[in-house]
């Protein structure tokens, strides 16, 4: 884990530092290869090649916690219900997380989105 990763997450309340370092762990067994980073002030995690694009990113607010695709077009793909989403994340608290299936279509997703060149300038 990063320092910078590391330092967010235990500046955290428990249960949301506890419910974060639990997805962290998902994400890695998920992405084992990519990188990770801080990105919009938040951990996620990078391809890992030098011009990597950013698979997702994570993090906590007063009163839930975000998965966040770094795209707007993967959430409105994926049925996310019972989670409050927006075309740019989906939302969940330390007392219900987000399940394997639907975190393993999000990053899915997004990976098939990169690999078909979605976002590239130029």
């Amino acid at each position: 884990m990063s320092a910078e990763v590391a330092a967010y997450i235990a500046a955290l309340p428990p249960d949301q530092r506890e419910a974060l370092a639990d997805l962290r762990a998902r994400l890695k067994a998920l992405l084992p290869d990519h990188i990770e980073v801080m990105s919009y002030a938040m951990p996620g995690f990078r391809q890992p090649d030098p011009k990597g694009r950013m698979v997702a990113g994570y993090a906590a607010f007063a009163k839930h916690l975000g998965l966040y695709p770094h795209s707007g077009s993967v959430i409105p793909q994926i049925e996310c219900a019972p989670f409050k989403a927006s075309k740019s994340g989906v939302l969940f608290t330390p007392d219900r997380p987000l399940p394997d299936a639907l975190l393993r279509a999000i990053i899915e997703t997004r990976q098939a989105e990169i690999a078909a060149g979605y976002g590239r300038k130029g």
